[in-house]
């Protein structure tokens, strides 16, 4: 089973500035279909979009 780190909160997604006021999303979007890519290490470093399915290897 899976360990339990508890709810993820919506917030978490965005880095809020309340000086600047300003909302931005901690994830990059998708070029293809434009909702929100998540970050993976496991099997190599990449961005990925479950929606399309679209991948982002990271070269270094």
């Amino acid at each position: 089973m899976s360990k339990e780190k508890g709810k993820r909160f919506r917030s978490s997604l965005y880095i809020i500035d309340p000086s600047k006021r300003t909302i931005k999303p901690r994830n990059k979007q998708c070029p293809r279909c434009g909702s929100m890519m998540g970050y993976y290490k496991p099997g190599g470093e990449r961005w990925y979009c479950g929606k399309c399915h679209y991948t982002e290897f990271i070269r270094k």
